[in-house]
């Protein structure tokens, strides 16, 4: 029989947690943040004033997305050590990579206040659009992926309907958001990362103790099916094929694709953004480790599921009481909740910078400000699609994978064609994504691979290509 974890929290009592942690979380953020100047240099970028250490945590806050939550428990359970090295690995190299990058847009355009405007400066109003397209689309799949991971394993635990859920968890982050902007967000970001690891440093070992200690734990390290031994060779070269790789691609391309990103490489104090960006992954990897940890622990007891993607809260539910199911839902509810307010300060950023162009700090609030209402209704309608957790997580890491070579580039040459850069990353788009999207929902290996690969190479080699044809 297959384990569930149904009504593990009575309805009403999960509608009281969310409410309540709601409540508190924003008294707290908007105590903490206090009075606010009304400017768009204080609401998109806190006057460009955030120190190193809250801008560590904000960073890694903000890679913090369902997919660390749940999905790095979920590949554990299922590919074991295998596949939890190639889901964190490659999250941890693509933050240490970034910095060096983050430094050099911010010394390139220190007055900066989105990567799309910077490609306004270097190019044109197209290709600034492209940018605001693919970084504002990635909000909104970034949106909903909390929502679809948040909504289903409290839906899960508690008979609350599903689509309830969505809308309860998406509105927690709004007034804070709307009321100090990025501030917000960054002290958000602090606050809940603390409330994940400390509540993770005592859920974590507990489990593992009282599910059988390390015994069973090592026993779990090759999956659930013991079969997944190397990374190279039987069923380890599988999983490279069907999710490292493309899980890499998008990875590594991730904060080069998002707005969320560039947005803190133009807050961070000039001095501490190469820094910042080094320190923040290794704070990151602490919380896909710990939900890889159960995972192990899941698989080492064999224990059954009705969907690998909630595996996490179900070894909880499985050999720990009611009230720390309930202490670990609280954990869930920071990781994802804190990203949300992450997409919402990122989305007005583009709103109020790109979108608005040259207008008051009135009006460039209200932009701002309006973007985020139309990102809450976005990421809802694409929560409720009926999309899988894993599917929506390799979708827009490849929409994102789109960028990553024109943006390095850019970065890294003067001379760069303005029609190559546009035409490159469309290409990339029209034709890579869709091959990809098509291979991962319909299980077609060969498709989704070359989809992946066709959208991160055709961008780079267009704009390459072109740029010296054009200077021949």
């Amino acid at each position: 029989m297959r384990m569930t974890v149904q009504s593990l929290i009575a309805p009403f009592k999960a509608f009281l947690l969310i409410g309540s942690y709601g409540f508190i979380m924003s008294a707290l953020i908007i105590t903490m943040v206090g009075g606010v100047e009304a400017s768009k240099l204080e609401f998109l970028l806190a006057k460009r004033d955030i120190p190193r250490i809250p801008a560590a945590f904000s960073i890694a806050d903000t890679w913090i997305w369902a997919p660390a939550l749940f999905l790095s428990a979920q590949v554990a359970y299922t590919w074991g050590w295998v596949g939890l090295f190639w889901f964190t690995l490659p999250n941890v190299a693509c933050l240490a990579l970034f910095a060096f990058f983050a430094e050099r847009m911010r010394a390139l355009y220190p007055e900066g206040y989105t990567c799309a405007g910077y490609m306004r400066q270097r190019y044109s109003r197209r290709v600034q659009n492209t940018y605001v397209f693919a970084h504002g689309s990635l909000s909104a799949c970034s949106f909903a992926v909390q929502l679809l991971a948040g909504g289903t394993a409290i839906s899960a635990i508690s008979g609350l309907p599903y689509p309830w859920t969505t809308i309860m968890l998406a509105a927690i982050p709004v007034g804070y958001s709307l009321w100090a902007g990025i501030r917000a967000s960054i002290a958000s970001e602090f606050l809940q990362l603390s409330i994940v690891l400390v509540i993770g440093a005592a859920v974590v070992p507990w489990a593992v103790s009282v599910g059988g200690g390390p015994g069973v734990l090592l026993k779990g390290l090759y999956g659930v099916t013991g079969t997944y031994a190397s990374l190279t060779s039987g069923d380890g070269r599988q999983v490279f094929l069907s999710f490292g790789l493309p899980a890499t691609i998008g990875l590594l391309s991730g904060p080069f694709g998002d707005q969320s990103f560039w947005q803190r490489v133009f807050a961070i104090k000039r001095e501490a953004v190469k820094s910042a960006f080094l320190i923040a992954p290794l704070i990151f990897a602490l919380v896909p480790l710990g939900m890889g940890v159960l995972g192990f622990l899941a698989a080492g007891m064999g224990l059954p599921t009705d969907n690998p993607t909630r595996i996490n809260l179900q070894v909880v539910a499985a050999v720990l009481p009611e009230w720390a199911v309930i202490l670990f839902a609280c954990l869930l509810l920071a990781g994802l909740i804190s990203k949300l307010d992450t997409n919402l300060s990122s989305i007005s950023s583009l709103a109020g910078h790109d979108v608005a162009g040259k207008v008051t700090d009135k009006s460039s609030l209200r932009f701002s400000r309006g973007a985020m209402f139309i990102l809450v209704a976005a990421g809802l309608a694409i929560a409720n699609t009926g999309l899988r957790l894993e599917h929506l997580f390799l979708i827009y890491g490849t929409l994102r994978a789109a960028t990553l070579l024109p943006t390095v580039i850019t970065l890294l040459k003067k001379r760069v064609s303005e029609p190559a850069m546009f035409w490159g990353i469309w290409t990339s788009l029209i034709f890579g994504l869709p091959m990809f999207g098509y291979g991962v929902v319909h299980k077609i290996l060969w498709l989704s691979l070359g989809g992946s690969l066709f959208t991160v190479l055709s961008s780079g080699i267009i704009v390459l290509v072109g740029s010296a044809l054009r200077r021949a």
